[in-house]
């Protein structure tokens, strides 16, 4: 770290420090991009699919944890029955990756 903050700051002298620069920036920008912006954007993606292919009748289960069968499908909202008791609640809320632990324990009983 210390290597790159010297070059950066000898930068600026003549014209070959720029490019000594610009070799260092580039594959910084892009690991990052590869490596935390494209996949957190593929799974927001993912999930947005999701919460769009929900089904009446499908079985869900909550980000704060609570199990449910859908009976009742809006724009933004769901209503679900959990227990004998019917909560409304934001799309949102559902999780996909606990939905989908719930459905692989389903087909293998």
């Amino acid at each position: 770290m210390t290597q790159i903050m010297s070059v950066l700051l000898m930068a600026g002298g003549d014209e070959g420090s720029w490019t000594t620069v610009l070799f260092l920036w580039v594959p910084i920008i892009v690991v990052f991009y590869f490596f935390m912006i494209r996949p957190q954007a593929k799974k927001a993606k993912e999930t947005k699919k999701f919460r769009e292919s929900l089904t009446k009748g499908q079985r869900v289960v909550t980000i704060g944890g609570i199990h449910g069968k859908i009976l009742e499908i809006n724009d933004t909202n769901i209503l679900i029955d959990a227990g004998g008791a019917k909560l409304r609640m934001e799309k949102s809320a559902i999780s996909p990756d606990n939905t989908a632990a719930l459905e692989d324990l389903e087909t293998k009983k």
